[in-house]
């Protein structure tokens, strides 16, 4: 069973779709529930037998790690993969650049993934089988113009 999170776009959507022509199981999160069904419809196009399941979180919001925990936990599935890759960017001069803005991105990117392995990990231990993946990119390698706190968050998780 893999959880991943951003999974309707990009490389997470592309990560669901690579887990499930192998025949693994889904949970997926991410914020719009209008584009989670729809990703779930092409993945059980894609492969019937595959069990998918949502859940709709927004994690510029406080506590949204714990939520998803508690859900998941309510399938009864464990959870031999934790993917985290939810996360966005943003660009312009620093000083031009909202507080509420970029400390929306720390918590996306660089806050919410610990607190997802703290949750989830314990479990995998327990089994004595897992993995995480961290979505990161190179960009926390090669920091270019008026993107600093997208990098630092990329830094962080890597």
């Amino acid at each position: 069973m893999a959880l991943i999170t951003g999974a309707t776009g990009g490389l997470g959507r592309a990560l669901a779709f690579e887990h499930d022509r192998h025949g693994g199981d889904l949970i997926l999160v991410a914020r719009n529930e209008m584009k989670l069904a729809s990703l779930v419809a092409d993945l059980q196009h894609q492969c019937p037998a595959s069990r998918v399941a949502t859940v709709t979180a927004d994690f510029a919001k406080g506590h949204t790690a714990a939520q998803v925990y508690q859900e998941v936990q309510g399938f009864d599935w464990p959870v031999d993969y934790l993917i985290n890759n939810a996360g966005f960017g943003g660009q312009g001069k620093f000083i031009d650049r909202s507080l509420a803005a970029d400390l929306t991105m720390l918590r996306v990117n660089a806050a919410v993934p610990p607190e997802l392995m703290k949750l989830f990990l314990p479990g995998m231990v327990k089994r004595g089988r897992g993995r995480v993946l961290n979505v990161s990119s190179s960009a926390s390698f090669f920091p270019g113009p008026e993107q600093a706190e997208y990098f630092a968050t990329k830094a962080y998780l890597t």
